[in-house]
């Protein structure tokens, strides 16, 4: 075969709705897990004469540590075999936040990360990377095929067939991007709150000079992950005398209890992409991702 996808258990269903919209075998990663936390993984691709010189792995990267590990030995492995292109799908990226030392001493991951998966692929997909300095994905993955998709124009059909009349809100300045797209397609009318960050779990939120009183509202971000920025913003907006506030986002992170802390804010309707596995997934990204994987094949 001259090309395959990988995939995890863990995310079949989304890996074979992109590998059924390409095209493509998918196959999948036998992993397991020693006493002492070492993984054990084995390929489909015991026969080399079902070796395919182009391979295409599925994984995207939340709880990114043992993932990194992951793709460190499938892709050294899969080049030993003699595959000759591996293309990473990756619809979540970790480790991009951190792009510029705030004090003396801390790494700045963005780079590094970028350049360990430019090692390892020959292209690199994803969606909605958190990027704040730069403008490309590939000044932190130095490739010529690194791909940023947005979930933005999915978000937005989702959100102008529930709530036609919606106000999009970003809960913060950074949600701007991606408020501002799908605003612009659907006509919907939208905004962004200003944030204050105290820590990972202390934020202060100040509505926009909108009016939001009998309103309904959408929140629209790139991800969530603690889960209080959301919270602080839904709050705020409900004592504004906002009618309901739901939530759409790219990465259902979620981490900890975040779900729970959204909810008890006040968030109604809670819809993600299925770049993260979550039971809020409710739009596929696989059409996405199956044009630009199609492309990058090709070329």
């Amino acid at each position: 075969m001259d090309a395959a996808l990988l995939h995890f258990s863990d995310e079949a269903g989304p890996a074979r709705r992109l590998a059924d919209a390409c095209r493509l075998p998918a196959l999948a990663v036998e992993r397991h897990r020693f006493p002492d936390a070492e993984l054990k993984l084995t390929l489909p691709l015991g026969d080399e004469r079902q070796v395919p010189a182009t391979l295409v792995l599925y994984r995207s990267l939340d709880r990114p540590n043992d993932k990194l590990v992951e793709l460190l030995l499938l892709a050294r492995h899969a080049r030993r075999l003699g595959v000759a292109r591996l293309v990473l799908v990756a619809p979540y990226l970790a480790y991009m936040r951190q792009d510029i030392a705030f004090h003396p001493g801390e790494i700045v991951s963005q780079t590094i990360i970028g350049g360990f998966l430019a090692e390892l692929f020959d292209a690199v997909i994803t969606v909605d990377p958190h990027l704040h300095r730069i403008e490309r994905l590939e000044q932190a993955i130095p490739l010529d095929h690194a791909i940023a998709l947005s979930g933005a124009p999915r978000l937005a059909e989702l959100i102008a067939g529930k709530r036609p009349e919606a106000l999009l809100l970003g809960p913060d300045e950074e949600a701007l991007q991606w408020v501002a797209q799908a605003a612009e397609l659907t006509g919907l009318d939208h905004a962004t709150c200003r944030k204050v960050r105290h820590g990972d779990r202390d934020v202060e939120i100040a509505l926009p000079d909108v009016e939001v009183a009998g309103r309904r509202v959408v929140l629209m971000d790139d991800v969530a992950s603690s889960g209080h920025t959301v919270a602080r913003a839904a709050e705020a907006l409900l004592a504004a005398g906002a009618l309901s506030v739901d939530l759409a986002l790219t990465h259902a992170l979620f981490a900890g209890d975040a779900l729970a802390v959204i909810h008890a804010a006040g968030v109604g309707e809670v819809w993600s992409t299925d770049c993260i596995a979550h039971d809020s997934n409710a739009i596929a990204m696989a059409p996405v991702l199956a044009q630009a994987l199609d492309e990058v094949l090709a070329g």
